[in-house]
């Protein structure tokens, strides 16, 4: 018999963060949706007021580099526009009539989807959501490389 490995935490997010897209996904095609997951918090922020990049990468946590390759997709699938913008250094980004419909079709599922992730909080005991942004915050104040040392030093000496 094969013993069990203790998973780490990049393992363990890794797979729930597959667990969750996955059904998405499958909510998505549901719906006779083409869009992929990774749309969302990028449509969201554009729907809460983000018109360049910039903006979007403050409004929701993700890397410059993220928000860029989400940006050429969305792009690509003509749900978004790129304009230049006042001081010619930024491309502002707004959503096409088509992305516009998108998000209205949209914006029921994500009050649904927030409603499952509740249930999922009720149902674990725990405030998933807290529990992260409280360790993403963690992590910005000292990363995880200087915790690794933290620890090596502890252990080794």
């Amino acid at each position: 018999m094969k013993t069990k490995i203790q998973p780490g935490l990049g393992e363990l997010l890794r797979y729930v963060s597959e667990l969750v897209e996955q059904g998405a996904e499958d909510q998505y095609r549901r719906m006779s949706l083409k869009y992929r997951a990774r749309y969302t918090p990028v449509l969201r922020a554009l729907q809460a007021g983000a018109t360049t990049v910039t903006d979007i990468t403050a409004r929701t946590r993700l890397t410059q580099g993220a928000i860029s390759q989400t940006v050429a997709l969305l792009e690509t699938d003509g749900l978004i526009s790129r304009h230049t913008v006042e001081d010619g250094r930024k491309s502002g980004i707004a959503l096409t009539a088509a992305g516009r419909k998108l998000v209205a079709q949209l914006d029921q599922h994500w009050t649904v989807t927030f409603a499952a992730i509740e249930q999922l909080e009720k149902e674990i005991g725990h405030p998933l959501r807290a529990a992260l942004e409280a360790a993403a915050t963690a992590l910005e104040n000292e990363n995880f490389a200087a915790r690794l040392e933290a620890a090596r030093s502890h252990a080794f000496n």
